[in-house]
């Protein structure tokens, strides 16, 4: 009894650290992307950045992600998932402090590389760590990572120029403390690299298999058109509303408030849909928000309020993190699904911000990048249709 007692507190003592360490490593993810964006003209300057050289680091994130995340699975067995977790935090940390000490743009874009490398790894191995560590209380452990993924999110985003100007304009610094958050959230791994759980494969899963799976496609197809609405929102929103008589000041506290709205979303979807059968009505009601939303933009009118109602629709991104725990019985499945559709899923959302650009230069207004736009709902609709779905990969 005594020694069923003692595994029982090592066991909750090894699920609370690994929670903590979940909300931690969430809060560091998307810090190398989102706290370059305020300061990029800055940076650009600084370091005499061409114009190819700036715009291939807007790139760089979707292509790490995609690249990185598909390695991920491999690594994981190799090494072991607590131990990869904790390296990714490592060449995050090692990489954010490295770009914020250098003053030649070849290393910069070397050490953006590095760091992102560590949150595209992160974004694939933490939906396995909740399907491994929380089986039975994976809608809830999504929603608080989630959760702390949009508050990182937003964070970076609102910080970063604050810190700047209380540097004296100094970027370097506005950059580089971002990897003092990302070594904090070492710490409960480096404390659970004893506790390495067991490493199995999983038939079917394997990237050849995945290739011939139609939910492993329909859920890259679900999470790349709701992460290519995403980066066309983050990086053309601030545009559009310009365009429609919004300073920029104005125009950066819409999007501020549009990227806020994420969390309060990223609270509520993923255990609302952890309790649902099926997700498709959450599919259809997201969709349906972002063609209310856009055909509001279209108009030109009350913006801010149609930019809101995009927001709402948003709430696809975590819908689609609870798919990659819903949609597989085992962790091995949930890290193969993760890896699969995250990849893919990148590779179709890079081509979003430029397809936008190139459409809003070319026709000088709104009205075609919106079609495509529409078209790419419509997409995500179908796919999400099939992915939410009551079935799971191992039966495919």
């Amino acid at each position: 009894m005594t020694a069923v007692v003692a595994r029982r507190g090592r066991t909750g003592s090894v699920a609370w650290l690994v929670g903590l360490g979940i909300v931690l490593a969430a809060l560091n993810l998307r810090t190398a992307v989102t706290s370059l964006g305020p300061v990029l003209d800055q940076v650009s300057a600084g370091l005499g950045m061409s114009g190819v050289v700036s715009g291939l680091l807007t790139t760089l994130p979707v292509l790490c992600f995609a690249f990185f995340g598909a390695l991920t699975p491999a690594l994981s067995h190799r090494v072991g998932e607590h131990r990869l977790l904790l390296s990714a935090l490592v060449l995050l940390g090692v990489g954010l402090w490295l770009r914020s000490a250098v003053n030649t743009s070849g290393v910069f874009l070397a050490a953006s590389v590095v760091a992102l490398s560590g949150g595209a790894i992160g974004n694939v191995l933490i939906p396995t760590l909740i399907k491994r560590h929380f089986p039975a209380r994976a809608g809830m452990m999504t929603t608080v990572y989630s959760t702390a993924l949009a508050v990182g999110t937003m964070l970076a985003a609102a910080a970063t120029v604050p810190i700047q100007r209380a540097a004296g304009g100094n970027w370097h610094v506005a950059l580089g403390v971002w990897a003092a958050l990302a070594a904090v959230s070492a710490i409960p791994w480096l404390a659970l690299l004893r506790s390495e759980p067991e490493r199995h494969r999983v038939r079917g899963t394997g990237p050849g298999e995945l290739v011939r799976s139609r939910l492993a496609w329909a859920i890259a197809a679900y999470f790349g058109t709701q992460s290519l609405i995403a980066y066309v929102m983050f990086g053309w929103l601030p545009q559009l509303l310009q365009d429609n008589g919004y300073t920029p000041d104005q125009a950066g506290t819409v999007l501020a408030v549009f990227t806020g709205l994420g969390i309060p979303i990223s609270m509520l979807v993923p255990a609302l849909a952890a309790r649902m059968s099926d997700q498709r009505l959450l599919v259809i009601a997201f969709g349906a928000a972002y063609v209310i939303g856009f055909a509001g933009l279209l108009t030109g009118k009350a913006l801010w309020a149609w930019t809101i109602v995009v927001g709402v629709g948003m709430g696809s991104f975590p819908l689609a993190l609870a798919m990659l725990a819903l949609r597989a019985r085992t962790a091995e499945a949930t890290a193969a699904l993760s890896a699969f559709g995250q990849s893919a899923g990148y590779l179709i959302a890079g081509a979003g911000p430029l397809a936008v650009g190139v459409l809003y230069e070319v026709s000088g207004g709104w009205t075609i990048p919106f079609v495509l736009l529409f078209a790419v709902v419509a997409a995500q609709m179908v796919a999400g249709w099939y992915a939410g779905a009551q079935r799971v990969i191992e039966d495919e």
